[in-house]
Order: C-alpha cells, then structure tokens, then sequence
C-alpha cells in the first residue's frame, strides 16, 4: 500500500476524533473565564464545607483525574465510533453548560488552606501549592472535575466490551469516588460544585445514554467495523 493510500485509510478509519477539536474551543473559553473571573464572582459555600478535613493526600487522585479522562476518551476513539461519540456528547456537552454558567453566573469560592501557615510540608502540600498558583479558585460550579469523572465512569459501565470485566467496573466507581472526594478534600471545591455535578450528570445521562441506539450511530460502528 502507498504511503498515500495508508494516509487515506488512517484518516478515513479514524476520522470521528475531528470532534475533538472542540477541546481546544474549550479550553480557549475556559483560560478566558479564569483570567477575567477573578474577584468579581457570587461565593460558592455550604455549612458543610466546614465539617470536610483537608488532607492533601487526595491530590493523587485529584490528579488522575488528567489520565483517567484521556485513557477513556482514547480508548473508546480506538476501538467504538458509536461509544465515543456518546461520551463525548456527555462531556463535551456538559462541559459547555458549565462554561455557560461560568460565563453568565460567575461564582467562586474562599474555601482554600493557607498552606504557609499549615504547620506541615511533604510532597502533597507542595504539589497542592503548585496547584493553587496555576488554577483559580473561581469558575466552580457545577464541577468539571466531578461532571467529567462520572461521565468517563458511565461510559464505561455502559461499554458492551467492559461492562462485563467486573475488576474494571469496580476500579473505575472507585477512582470517581475518590477524584470527587479530592475537590473538596482540597478545598478545590464546595460540596455545592459536587452536588451541581452530579445533578448535571443525571441530566445528561438522560439525554445521552437512555435513549435507544440511533441509526446514525449504529451506521457509525458498521462503517468503522469494514474499514
């Protein structure tokens, strides 16, 4: 085969991903919103934000988040057009409601430790400080973090090739759990951006995954598989 010809046959087998295009809009709108939502926002708390004891160790799975959301995403663009489409309309659609809110609703949060006069340093302390420079403790509710991670975590629950590798499915529910616990164990988030999460992926759960298999997508998979 020419080296044309291979050229064809990569782009033509793998050209469901120019949807991903859509993360670089994105994160244009978000660093937007980050460097102009600054201190002009509504406070995002609850009474229970209190009752929820830092512990910087959380940072581990707050970062895996990153891996836990390429991995899904790259898996189902390599192995099922129709899976990958559904999981990007879960995210990439909940995620531009987010960002309407952020945009329409500015809000933020003065829930973050002083790590200075913590009274501790370790590897997690200074990982959380390099955090707190680079990310903005505004643009909060509903959370990314915990929106995204549920979505990964039901689209894989919902894979009909992983569904039924129970180890998978159980890792997976735990990896969501701790990445949400880590926004407010950090005081990256209010207890309110995780509740705003999840009510938002409830809703899209609804539009996404209960409805029957469409034809388009079901066409979708037929062509990837005779490719």
């Amino acid at each position: 085969m020419k080296f044309k010809d291979k050229l064809i046959h990569i782009f033509s087998k793998y050209r469901h991903g120019l949807i991903l295009v859509y993360f670089f809009i994105y994160m244009i709108w978000f660093t937007y919103l980050e460097r102009t939502v600054t201190t002009d926002f509504t406070p995002v708390h609850s009474k229970l934000d209190k009752y929820i004891p830092f512990m910087e160790i959380f940072i581990i799975p707050y970062f895996l988040w990153f891996i836990f959301i390429f991995v899904t995403v790259a898996y189902f663009f390599l192995t099922s057009r129709q899976e990958f489409y559904k999981c990007c309309a879960f995210l990439f659609i909940g995620m531009t409601i987010c960002l309407i809110i952020y945009t329409i609703w500015p809000n933020g949060h003065y829930l973050r430790v002083n790590l200075d006069t913590l009274g501790r340093s370790n590897i997690f302390t200074r990982a959380l400080g390099r955090l707190y420079s680079i990310d903005t403790a505004t643009n909060v509710f509903p959370s990314i973090h915990v929106y995204n991670s549920i979505g990964a975590m039901i689209a894989i629950r919902k894979s009909e090739r992983l569904r039924q590798i129970k180890w998978l499915q159980i890792s997976t529910f735990i990896l969501t759990v701790l990445i949400c616990m880590s926004t407010v164990a950090l005081k990256q988030h209010s207890i309110l951006d995780v509740f705003g999460g999840i009510a938002l992926s409830i809703i899209m759960y609804a539009f996404i995954y209960i409805p029957n298999r469409s034809k388009v997508a079901k066409k979708a998979d037929h062509e990837l598989s005779n490719v």
